[in-house]
């Protein structure tokens, strides 16, 4: 007797960091992407939560050869640790078959800082340089700081600040810099251009290379943060930030400057659709192209951070890119769940056609 197929209702894991607790406790209703769990139930699909340690990979593993997709929430950086054992997890799992988004190899390609060097020549790009050992730290930078003008220092892989540095030369003193970390709570300091060169050489251990863009003026303008599932514009945050930007002279126990709120919107916003325009027409196209990322493998939420480059001749906006996320994307604008959802029902649909 014939029997009516079920339609496919495929399965998900949204992957995080936390600990044994935290995993054991771990439900839609309680995590903090509640909401984007509910809109993939929407279109029908089934997500968990697994919370990830290095201390437990082997239970995280099997949790994950168990689903259809995995989403991957995950910072590069966090409290000292790296990805570099859960790549490699989420490697072996991808060979296995499970989807996963955003695959270690495409975030090395666009979700660390060499991205800025190797796309410097679209629109969205500036004076860039990539320095790839120590040795040509040492021989290239300080001649350009002395040349050019306040630089920015960036180290490949890294988040919340860490590893990124406005330098600049002082007058008559070449060999001091003032430099100022881009980790909230940090002060400008001068210190000898040695100095400098020492602090920033394990960067190129795990990252690999050391990337240079000049500072934007307009920093205190603010960011745009354009946030993108797959090719698509799924919103945009514009927020004050204080990285940076040197504080205001204060008493010791002043408190400590905080950048002002992110204000989300909308991908229709009206004060961004020329940025919109640029990101799905013309940008993101041309970085696949670059980067040779096909569309079903860009991550299915990413974001492009963007300052405010020198205004153009007819007095527009222009806009340069200072960083892309593409391994833990959040928070996101209310708008972005359903388009993550749309998403990724898409992305498992074709990747399960059998099914």
């Amino acid at each position: 007797m014939d029997t009516e197929r079920q339609p496919f209702r495929p399965s998900l894991a949204i992957l995080s960091r936390g600990d044994a607790v935290t995993r054991r406790a771990a439900t839609p209703q309680n995590s903090r992407f509640v909401r984007v769990f509910e809109a993939l139930a929407a279109v029908g699909i089934d997500a968990r939560p697994a919370i990830y340690d290095e201390s437990f990979p082997d239970a995280v593993r099997n949790q994950l050869l168990g689903v259809d997709g995995v989403l991957v929430w995950v910072d590069p950086i966090h409290q000292g640790k790296t990805r570099a054992e859960l790549d490699a997890l989420l490697r072996d799992v991808a060979a296995r078959g499970p989807w996963v988004s955003a695959h270690p190899d495409v975030i090395l390609k666009m979700g660390v800082k060499e991205v800025l060097y190797r796309t410097r020549h679209l629109g969205w790009g500036a004076d860039t340089h990539r320095y790839d050992s120590a040795a040509a730290f040492r021989a290239e930078f300080p001649q350009r700081v002395r040349a050019d003008g306040p630089r920015v220092l960036k180290q490949n892989r890294g988040n919340g600040g860490q590893g990124v540095w406005k330098v600049e030369s002082l007058p008559n003193a070449d060999a001091t810099v003032r430099v100022l970390h881009a980790q909230r709570g940090s002060f400008p300091e001068d210190i000898p251009l040695e100095a400098l060169l020492a602090r920033c050489e394990p960067y190129f251990g795990w990252g690999g290379c050391i990337i240079d863009q000049p500072f934007q003026a307009r920093l205190p303008d603010g960011m745009i943060r354009c946030y993108m599932s797959g090719s698509k514009v799924a919103g945009f945050g514009h927020q004050l930030i204080k990285a940076l930007i040197p504080p205001p002279p204060q008493g010791p126990d002043a408190p400590e400057a905080q950048p002002g709120p992110r204000i989300m919107h909308g991908p229709d916003a009206p004060q961004f659709q020329a940025l919109r325009r640029l990101m799905e027409g013309e940008w993101t196209p041309q970085m696949m192209k670059v980067l040779a990322i096909d569309e079903a493998s860009l991550p299915v939420i990413w974001d492009a951070d963007f300052l405010y480059g020198p205004r153009d001749a007819a007095g527009a906006d222009t806009y340069v890119l200072c960083e892309i996320n593409a391994s833990s994307c959040f928070a996101i604008p209310d708008e972005a769940p359903a388009a993550i959802a749309r998403t990724v029902r898409d992305r498992l649909v074709v990747a399960s056609p059998l099914r």
